[in-house]
């Protein structure tokens, strides 16, 4: 099961994209994070590194 990113919680500092290994994670107009759920691997490693926790397990 992909990953989510919260959009109302996500800050935008883009740690999440850095440690995608697979590069499904884009930065939209608002500066915040979407994650591509049919690219994610579900390594988990995005959630790891939110450092406001706004990624979850869809």
């Amino acid at each position: 099961m992909p990953r989510k990113i919260t959009k109302s919680d996500c800050s935008g500092c883009g740690s999440c994209q850095r440690v995608c290994i697979i590069g499904c994670i884009t930065e939209e107009n608002d500066r915040k994070r979407v994650i591509n759920e049919l690219g994610c691997v579900d390594c988990g490693a995005c959630q790891l590194a939110c450092p406001k926790k706004c990624i979850t397990r869809n």
